[in-house]
């Protein structure tokens, strides 16, 4: 069983055209899946354009009126997701974004790797065209960081070109792992990149197989500016290398 996960916030513009070119993809892919869509309490009628879906395809949809943010989401996604695993070891859990950034057509190439034996496959993103002014300035910024000593750890993940990427593959025994790691307790105060490095490096601490996949996500079809804020992203993040480097112990994960 493949459980695709996906955090949505106000995505209603996307998070359908999303689901059905999921669906497109295992029509052809022959593969068995569940779709589980955490709703964090969006006002923009996306649950209303998730409920067509449900009859046309397995998903399942959970999630909060209030607002609780990315960490609890993926936190919730995951929970759910071990919770229904009968096969632990055969069975794979997906994450991927509701906003269209990561493409469907792009998850039979994660699954091969998984059955070929990868624990986790993870996708560096490359920065197309359609790439936001803000998403290109955050880059900018990173790579100029990676040379700044102090911090140059925080931002550098062993074989992995952009750790901020959340478009990953874990096997369910890796994602069960991290969720011992933490506990009951996710992330809480950390931004979307941040979250995603964090948990990035300890999944690669728990897996035995990584595999990566350099794919081009896409920001054209959105309609939503982007939530990336270079400076203040840029400022958090060398507070918080600063203080990874300090603390010298591992990151807390989702």
């Amino acid at each position: 069983m493949l459980y695709i996960c996906i955090p949505s916030y106000n995505e209603a513009p996307t998070v359908g055209v999303l689901l059905w070119r999921i669906r497109k993809v295992f029509q052809e892919y022959s593969r068995e899946y569940e779709v589980i869509v955490y709703d964090d309490g969006s006002t923009d009628g996306t649950r209303e354009a998730l409920a067509p879906y449900a009859k046309v395809m397995p998903i399942t949809v959970i999630g909060r009126k209030d607002h609780r943010g990315y960490a609890a989401a993926v936190h919730a996604l995951f929970r759910t997701a071990c919770d229904r695993t009968k096969y632990p070891r055969r069975d794979a859990v997906v994450l991927m974004q509701a906003d269209f950034t990561d493409l469907p057509e792009h998850l039979p190439e994660l699954v091969k790797r998984f059955e070929g034996g990868a624990d986790a496959v993870i996708v560096d993103r490359v920065l197309s065209a359609t790439a936001p002014e803000p998403v290109r300035k955050f880059a900018r910024a990173v790579r100029w960081l990676r040379n700044v000593w102090p911090i140059r750890s925080f931002l550098t993940v062993p074989g992995v070109q952009d750790p901020f990427s959340g478009f990953r593959l874990m096997r369910v025994t890796v994602v069960r792992d991290l969720l011992k790691e933490n506990g009951d307790q996710p992330m809480s105060d950390a931004p979307v990149w941040a979250i995603n490095a964090e948990s990035l490096r300890a999944a690669l601490r728990l897996a035995r197989r990584v595999e990566t996949v350099p794919l081009e996500a896409r920001w054209d079809v959105r309609p939503r500016e982007s939530r990336v804020r270079p400076w203040p992203d840029t400022v958090d993040l060398v507070k918080r290398g600063w203080a990874a480097r300090s603390r010298r112990t591992p990151s807390p994960v989702v």
